[in-house]
């Protein structure tokens, strides 16, 4: 993948110097100590909303995930793609939000061609036992094509539930390297009306699968770009949002006082003041948008 060097200088900085300083996981029992139902969540009361375990025929295989969405009513459905660490506690909790907002959220296992579920409790658990090595096999084969296909399986099945309003496009929001995820799913499904990208990894690269080059003139886009991934990459917004002015695209394209990770509450970048910023941008957008 092409952002492996974004997240290797995420990682130096932010799990050696902020979580892991001393040889003790202080700091990244902190960060996820954040990460509580209090923390993060508004909307609907969590009695109302309801979840489950799915999984779909691909065509790679059988992806799986956890389908959260109101009781009642038909509503927007959201493809939400998770950072490297994969679903976990802070990412269902995310997602459990979203959905008390009015909004059917599949949170997907990207990893699903080589495991299925959980794979990590929380950040602090996949720093600890080398997930960057164990995962890097995994997010090897998770290229344009590929994401572009587990995009429109994943649309078609949130298009059969009961609970998703089939009037309405989808959404889809991802982290880190979920970022790109998102606007190489709206470029392989028409279904698809927003793309929201938080501390995205590899927006901009070389070859013509770069996202910055297959984004759509009628797809709303949220950039949400880390103030230390800008300072080493300064020109990509610039990129981005050439790229979207060229095809007409509506696009909010902004760098934010966080550094990468900052939206997760598990991460130790977590800043719960830029993540609810962040947040209330994603609500606007999908309002905007689906």
């Amino acid at each position: 993948m092409c952002d492996q060097h974004q997240l290797a200088r995420w990682a130096k900085h932010n799990l050696s110097r902020r979580a892991f300083g001393a040889g003790s996981l202080a700091g990244a029992a902190g960060a996820t100590a954040a990460c509580t139902p209090m923390d993060i969540s508004t909307g609907e009361d969590a009695g109302a909303i309801s979840s489950r375990q799915v999984s779909f025929r691909t065509s790679s295989g059988t992806m799986d995930g956890e389908f959260f969405h109101p009781q009642t009513g038909e509503n927007p459905g959201v493809i939400f793609w998770p950072d490297i660490a994969g679903i976990r506690d802070a990412k269902r909790q995310m997602a459990r939000r979203l959905a008390g907002e009015g909004y059917a959220v599949l949170l997907v296992n990207p990893y699903y061609r080589d495991v299925s579920g959980e794979q990590f409790a929380d950040f602090a658990t996949f720093a600890a036992n080398e997930g960057f090595q164990k995962v890097g096999p995994w997010r090897g084969k998770l290229d344009a094509a590929a994401i572009g296909s587990d995009a429109k399986a994943a649309a078609e099945w949130l298009f059969g539930q009961d609970a998703v309003d089939t009037g309405a496009r989808i959404g889809t929001q991802g982290y880190c390297m979920g970022g790109p995820f998102t606007i190489w799913s709206a470029d392989a499904d028409n279904r698809i009306g927003a793309a929201c990208s938080f501390h995205g990894g590899g927006l901009v690269r070389d070859g013509e699968n770069s996202p910055h080059r297959m984004l759509q003139g009628d797809v709303h886009y949220l950039i949400a770009i880390a103030q230390d991934d800008d300072a080493g990459e300064p020109e990509a917004k610039t990129a981005l949002r050439n790229a979207a002015a060229t095809v007409g695209a509506p696009a909010e394209i902004e760098v934010y006082t966080g550094d990468h990770g900052w939206c997760v509450p598990d991460s130790p970048a977590y800043d719960r003041d830029a993540a609810e910023r962040a947040w209330g941008r994603l609500l606007a957008t999908y309002s905007a948008a689906l």
